[in-house]
């Protein structure tokens, strides 16, 4: 494992961080963590290096926080750090600050939270924490310990972003960035911005929720195939990340241990700058190729559930993606009438508009859905 100073007081943390957005589940229940199984993962990545762990408040519909605190029994807790953070959504007066950091200290089971995050930060969540005066409880939750740093994850247009960072002397900063999307949201120009001002960044959703390393499309590994070296898909993609000195951690969402191994390999031999033409050359066409396939951008990271018309829209999206991006309508139709409750079907949308207020992608889901609806449940002649 390779590790980078990161923090305030520069604290050596793997390259590697371990998500806990997308553990193992029961039942194929997202809120139901398959804890036993969950937690022999986690063990074996935090043993074989991994000591950034990431969670949320919302994570897993509630329970990832929870988990996290008896996962890290027996001596864990000591050999990682954690990072979790404040729901912005959820934040209606200052009060509201202390008492859900507080409730997050109580379900991980720790007197500190090493890495403390404001959530999702959007132009609407910015503006509602300046007004209930945000950082008087940052600055007492430092000067306690409660925390140990304080920094933000990031959905929004890149003059948010700038607004955002400049306003406060942060500690660190997440934001959403991959070889697909680099211009979009703060994208490559926030991760510079961030490291002029000497801020550590941590990249989430570097396989764009799996795309980039699962199902791989033929001319895409063929491209992959054409250099001298080996890496599976998700390494490529995270050896760009890694290839930038401003990239501290990278967070997977790993659940298997294919994944974790395929990671680790990747995290111990990861340089900065350690790209070179050709593979610089590889990464492009695999983009450019991807741009030409994928229908909607989304990440699958669920803040537009749960729907209150029952509509799996992550779902749906998911299926339209994977239908035209791997040239497999048939199969991805069949998943799609077979393996969803036909009330969770795009057109099952009452076009309430609540999933596009909560969309990081700002993604126009209720028109998108139309699309899937047709795509899918359009009866052949």
């Amino acid at each position: 494992m390779n590790y980078r100073k990161f923090g305030k007081d520069k604290d050596k943390v793997s390259i590697l961080g371990f998500g806990c957005m997308r553990l193992p589940v029961v039942d194929n229940k997202y809120e139901n963590i398959n804890e036993a199984e969950a937690t022999m993962m986690l063990r074996y990545a935090i043993d074989k290096g991994v000591n950034y762990i990431d969670t949320a408040y919302p994570y897993h519909g509630g329970n990832s926080e929870t988990f996290l605190g008896k996962a890290l029994k027996n001596g864990y807790r000591d050999k990682v750090f954690i990072a979790t953070k404040s729901p912005s959504w959820l934040i209606e007066k200052h009060e509201d600050l202390d008492r859900f950091l507080d409730e997050q200290l109580l379900k991980l089971q720790t007197d500190y939270i090493d890495y403390y995050l404001l959530h999702a930060l959007n132009k609407k969540y910015w503006n509602n924490y300046l007004k209930l005066n945000v950082f008087d409880f940052v600055n007492r939750a430092l000067k306690s310990g409660k925390i140990r740093n304080i920094g933000f994850s990031f959905h929004d247009e890149y003059e948010v972003f700038e607004e955002i960072i400049n306003y406060y002397k942060w500690d660190f900063c997440q934001i959403q960035l991959n070889y697909y999307d680099e211009d979009y949201q703060a994208g490559l120009k926030g991760l510079k911005l961030a490291g002029s001002k000497g801020i550590d960044v941590v990249i989430m959703e570097p396989l764009r929720g799996g795309r980039l390393a699962t199902n791989v499309p033929n001319e895409v590994q063929e491209v992959f195939d054409s250099s001298k070296s080996f890496h599976s898909a998700a390494g490529w993609a995270l050896r760009y990340l890694w290839n930038y000195d401003e990239v501290k951690v990278i967070l997977s969402g790993m659940n298997n241990y294919e994944h974790i191994d395929d990671n680790i390999d990747e995290a111990s031999i990861a340089k900065v700058n350690m790209l070179g033409d050709e593979e610089k050359s590889i990464i492009k066409k695999v983009k450019d190729i991807y741009k030409s396939r994928i229908k909607v951008d989304c990440t699958n990271c669920k803040y537009c559930m749960p729907c209150p018309h029952g509509v799996n829209i992550p779902g749906c999206f998911e299926l339209y993606n994977n239908a035209s991006v791997f040239d497999a309508f048939e199969q991805y139709k069949k998943w799609y009438r077979l393996g969803m409750k036909p009330e969770e079907w795009a057109s099952c949308c009452q076009e309430c508009g609540l999933c596009e207020s909560k969309c990081p992608q700002n993604i126009e889901i209720i028109n998108e859905l139309k699309r899937v609806a047709e795509y899918f449940e359009k009866e052949e002649v």
